[in-house]
């Protein structure tokens, strides 16, 4: 079995002026792209190894897996989390999962003010995560390097946000805290509603 780029449920100019028609378009087809195209050659030569009683190649083949099957993982949340403001973009969150998520961070605003502050402070490359902690019933803001999954960590990856380069730099440079500030336009909150429920 091999991955796909999952389809993307808008056009690429879609979520413009918030980023960019050329941004989503590198994004997607060279970015996402390449992690699933790498992720499929790992996975390739992991059953290989696998087949071949390799242990040795298989440890050497879990770094790229996890990058790569991460960075997968991740896009392919990250799409979903974004929708037009035509298709609802950007509007606030409601019903219960507003609820929750005033009830923990006092509101809905202070939730974003700290989800904000946490993405725009990573050092480097990674993602500012709003996960579910099931087994305490509550939600954590988390950052992840790199293109670690949040799922590794035993959370429920309900929003996150790109803070690669390539996710902004085209369009915002150098100044991450606006693309970040600006992203919350184009926020699918009934998506993270639903993953929510789920």
């Amino acid at each position: 079995m091999s991955y796909q780029l999952p389809q993307l449920p808008y056009d690429f100019s879609a979520l413009e002026p918030v980023i960019s028609g050329k941004i989503m378009e590198i994004h997607y087809t060279k970015h996402h792209q390449a992690y699933v195209t790498n992720l499929n050659a790992a996975l390739e030569k992991y059953h290989a190894a696998e087949k071949n009683n390799d242990i040795a190649a298989m440890i050497a083949l879990q770094q790229a897996i996890k990058f790569n099957g991460g960075g997968h993982v991740n896009h392919s949340i990250f799409w979903t989390n974004l929708a037009p403001v035509s298709k609802g973009g950007g509007h606030p969150p409601k019903g219960e999962l507003l609820k929750a998520l005033d009830a923990q961070f006092g509101s809905f605003d202070s939730f974003k003010e700290k989800m904000t502050a946490m993405t725009v402070a990573i050092q480097g490359s990674g993602w500012g995560w709003l996960g579910f902690d099931k087994a305490n019933k509550k939600f954590v803001l988390i950052t992840c390097a790199n293109q670690d999954p949040l799922s590794t960590q035993g959370f429920v990856p309900l929003l996150g946000i790109d803070v690669w380069e390539h996710a902004y730099y085209l369009q915002y440079m150098n100044v991450r805290a606006d693309y970040v500030k600006n992203i919350w336009n184009i926020i699918n909150w009934e998506n993270v509603a639903e993953r929510f429920r789920a």
